[in-house]
């Protein structure tokens, strides 16, 4: 008896972690493809406000729900079932090569198949993972140096979640871009390792329980303490498997520390602390405040910039954060 991949559900039992199949043409919806991973309350909203009142799940290919086969199905295949998914979706790197989508939506599909990547990798952090996850963050940073309009896209998608994969992509993606305003000049940096130590910098908060990651408040001293572990346990990963490069490990270190020296884990001060970090720090930070928390709602972006100039300058390079202001505004050309 072979295993029941697929079932017809009511739209309203839709949940997240389901992949879906839309009976509907690309031009009747507004996703960016008829088959996707549902990610977030709003992608349910959407897809009930499309007046279907059924949709087909694929059980196989779901994430992140309780049973991973439908109601009423044999047995999962487990030779099957155990097979590991490949790191890099062949979906991400058919979107990065895409001449013909328009900008904004292939920065869509663009993020949700990069978050999918890293989650992946997050899953199952391996020396040969993390070599294969580094072959599509450079996809993505190729991407990034040659195509404005795509990347100005890219970079004005807020989160929606606060996972660890959803917020590795979009330091990923703000750092890298960051890092090709402030050495567009010079060729004395490697962008491409950048990029990797980027999206790789908080690699080490798989070694910390998801119970302090996402508890609904503030941590006590020996949650905090555990939470400060993550650059440590990312740098010994990194190293124990080989992929430790000097990019990475000045990122994955440093990415806490702050120019008046209220960072963790060294404490350092003004030019102790690499200007690679520098970058990953700004990232870091506004991608924390625009993305929704266990303890709070996300800000704006304009209100997080504010917040960051106003409140927080003391930890970071100015002349940083103003070039990193400047990302949000359309290329030359491109109205918003």
């Amino acid at each position: 008896m072979t295993q029941q991949k697929f079932k017809i559900i009511k739209t309203t039992d839709i949940k997240k972690g389901m992949y879906v199949i839309l009976p509907l043409s690309w031009h009747e919806h507004p996703f960016l493809t008829n088959q996707f991973v549902v990610r977030s309350d709003a992608e349910i909203e959407k897809i009930i406000n499309l007046k279907i009142h059924e949709i087909e799940v694929d059980f196989a290919r779901s994430e992140n729900i309780a049973d991973k086969a439908p109601p009423d199905a044999a047995p999962p295949n487990r030779e099957k079932s155990e097979t590991a998914p490949k790191i890099v979706p062949d979906a991400l790197t058919a979107a990065i090569l895409d001449t013909q989508a328009p900008p904004d939506r292939k920065a869509l599909l663009i993020r949700q198949e990069s978050i999918a990547m890293m989650k992946n990798l997050l899953d199952n952090p391996t020396a040969e993972n993390i070599r294969e996850a580094k072959k599509g963050i450079s996809e993505i940073v190729s991407l990034i140096l040659k195509e404005e309009q795509t990347l100005y896209h890219l970079l004005n998608i807020t989160s929606y979640d606060h996972y660890t994969y959803t917020h590795s992509v979009s330091v990923g993606v703000l750092g890298v871009a960051l890092a090709k305003k402030l050495f567009k000049d010079t060729k004395n940096h490697d962008i491409q390792a950048l990029g990797a130590g980027f999206f790789l910098h908080d690699i080490g908060k798989v070694g910390i329980d998801n119970n302090i990651i996402n508890k609904p408040g503030k941590l006590d001293d020996d949650e905090w303490r555990e939470m400060r572990r993550h650059p440590s346990l990312g740098f010994k990963l990194l190293n124990d498997t080989r992929q430790l490069t000097e990019e990475c490990r000045i990122i994955v270190m440093q990415h806490h520390e702050r120019v008046d020296g209220a960072g963790y884990p060294k404490g350092l001060r003004g030019n102790d602390i690499h200007v690679y970090a520098r970058i990953c720090s700004i990232a870091d930070v506004y991608d924390a405040l625009t993305s929704d928390r266990p303890y709070r709602k996300k800000m704006s972006p304009f209100d997080a910039l504010r917040l960051i100039r106003e409140q927080m300058m003391n930890h970071f390079q100015k002349d940083f954060f103003e070039n990193f202001v400047m990302l949000f505004k359309p290329p030359d050309g491109m109205q918003a």
